[in-house]
């Protein structure tokens, strides 16, 4: 719990550095809901910057930091980038973060560096506000010993500040 709390406080500040606020995004989850020796709940906590964005011809890019812990107080600290599409009401948002993954007393990744691939579906509640489900996979590309992968889903609430 108290790794939890620290977690939460570091978010926080990570996410009131910035003059224009950007995205929020908290997520409730079931972490490798596939592997049921090492299934765990899991809080999952993002900010996506609204600078510093790259336009190209498929959409905006736009960076994005997060954290996610599990009851199992397995985490990881990641960073890479998202892009929104908007369909009508709908929001689809497919995101690569790397980051670096602590087991804690859950699942072993092989690995220190892991890479997260997500997508996000929801929809547009108006007022800045997307309720969305989302699908990942944690993966070493094979840079580890092992490689046995993770992947989880999560109830997603985002608020653009």
């Amino acid at each position: 719990m108290r790794k939890l709390s620290k977690f939460i406080h570091l978010f926080i500040f990570l996410s009131m550095t910035q003059a224009n606020a950007g995205d929020f995004n908290a997520a409730l989850g079931n972490f490798d809901f596939s592997d049921n020796g090492k299934k765990a709940g899991m809080v999952d906590l993002t900010y996506g910057f609204t600078e510093n964005n790259i336009d190209t011809s498929i959409g905006q890019i736009k960076p994005l930091v997060g954290a996610f812990i599990t009851e199992d107080n397995a985490s990881m600290a990641y960073a890479g980038a998202k892009i929104d599409y908007k369909l009508g009401v709908f929001m689809i948002t497919p995101s690569f973060t790397p980051g670096f993954y602590s087991k804690g007393d859950g699942k072993d990744l092989g690995n220190v560096l892991e890479f997260k691939s997500q997508v996000n579906i929801g929809i547009d509640l108006g007022l800045s506000t997307i309720l969305s489900l989302g699908y990942s996979h944690i993966s070493n590309a094979s840079l580890g010993d092992k490689n046995p992968g993770a992947n989880s889903y999560s109830f997603n609430f985002s608020k653009q500040f």
